[in-house]
């Protein structure tokens, strides 16, 4: 079959992923990049070893390039809505880096797009794709651990300059909250674990959450890359601390912490509790073992790094391109993915009204 053409729009840290998974699916080629700045393109085509590619800084431009099927937005969060809807309404399918939106009007706006043009999307909650995160999922299946009851997972990460994504989302404006910018990974964490079957996600309908911390306005930060202080840094304009309970529609409950606050390097801890076995991180107890003596340690990768190439991107890109082939739907599409910011925007709302929000599941249809 001829190859599916990828646009890749943005030209930032993450974008260098995606064009590594594409590269390695025969099914893809990626034949244009853009990018806010022509001179971004350019260089991550360099970089990348791709000649004879489309070169833009204009997306409009780009989406006419011939041969596009597939777009990746790649570009700063603020700037995803008008991405996506600008190449749905071309008719290319779409990997959506996360968060999709910064609002449940923006997500409405998006998901009518992509549904009016009948596109595919999938939206890189990535971690689905973590094979520690695949082998739980496939022993919470078989019932490792029975009935599962209870659920956690934090985000903890002392996010700032050192990061090249900081200044784009360290605001209220372009950020929102740091649920939204990262914790939204362990939100779907949530969700994954959450639901028995091996490729779905819990639905949430009520959410109560507070928010706190140290950190919000000040102009000192922590880099975990180097261990060391830094003075006059730009500070973040939201809460550096959330946490959040979240009850499932099939009675599950979920925890989760989000920290930009902590002095630490990264971790995204995880816990699973059911009625036969426990799950922490991947050390699992379970009825399967009746005489085991002490925790089962399994040898997979743990999400524990913020380093992007640690991520599975090649695992979603196939999966997505085998979506496509067969004509189904990515279980981590755009209407799935909107349930997960569903418990972000619940959690905003909570910080208002100081009172539980529960979840309508006819909000976004």
């Amino acid at each position: 079959m001829k190859p599916y053409g990828v646009l890749i729009h943005g030209a930032g840290w993450i974008s260098t992923q995606h064009i590594a998974a594409y590269r390695q699916n025969p099914a893809t080629r990626v034949v244009a990049i853009s990018s806010r700045r022509l001179a971004s393109a350019r260089r991550e085509a360099d970089a990348a070893g791709l000649e004879g590619i489309g070169i833009y800084d204009d997306f409009a431009q780009a989406l006419r390039h011939k041969g596009v099927d597939i777009v990746s937005v790649c570009t700063p969060q603020h700037v995803h809505c008008e991405n996506v809807v600008a190449a749905a309404q071309a008719g290319k399918h779409l990997v959506i880096e996360k968060p999709a939106g910064l609002s449940p009007r923006e997500l409405r706006r998006m998901q009518r797009a992509v549904r009016e043009a009948g596109v595919k999307t999938v939206v890189s909650f990535v971690l689905r794709w973590n094979p520690l995160f695949q082998m739980l999922k496939r022993m919470i299946a078989g019932g490792a651990v029975g009935r599962v009851y209870c659920v956690e997972a934090d985000y903890l990460s002392h996010n700032g300059g050192w990061w090249s994504g900081w200044n784009d989302t360290r605001t209220r404006k372009n950020g929102v909250s740091a649920m939204l910018v990262a914790g939204c990974h362990a939100v779907d964490a949530l969700r994954w674990f959450a639901a028995p079957g091996e490729s779905e996600a819990a639905n949430p309908v009520e959410v109560f959450a507070l928010a706190g911390g140290y950190r919000k306005g000040r102009a000192t930060a922590y880099d975990p890359t180097r261990n060391a202080w830094i003075r006059n840094a730009r500070p973040m304009e939201y809460d550096g601390l959330e946490e959040a309970l979240v009850r499932f529609d099939n009675g599950v409950i979920g925890k989760v912490s989000v920290h930009f606050d902590c002095v630490m390097p990264y971790r995204f801890p995880i816990r699973i509790f059911g009625d036969r076995g426990t799950i922490f991180d991947n050390r699992v107890w379970s009825h399967h073992f009746p005489g085991q003596t002490d925790w089962i340690e399994l040898p997979a990768i743990q999400p524990d790094s913020s380093d992007v190439g640690h991520h599975p991107f090649n695992a979603q890109i196939d999966h997505f391109v085998d979506c496509l082939r067969r004509g189904i739907e990515s279980h981590c599409n755009l209407a799935d993915a909107i349930k997960t910011h569903q418990v972000v925007f619940a959690a905003l709302e909570c910080y208002r009204t100081r009172r539980p929000v529960r979840i309508a599941a006819a909000a976004f249809s």
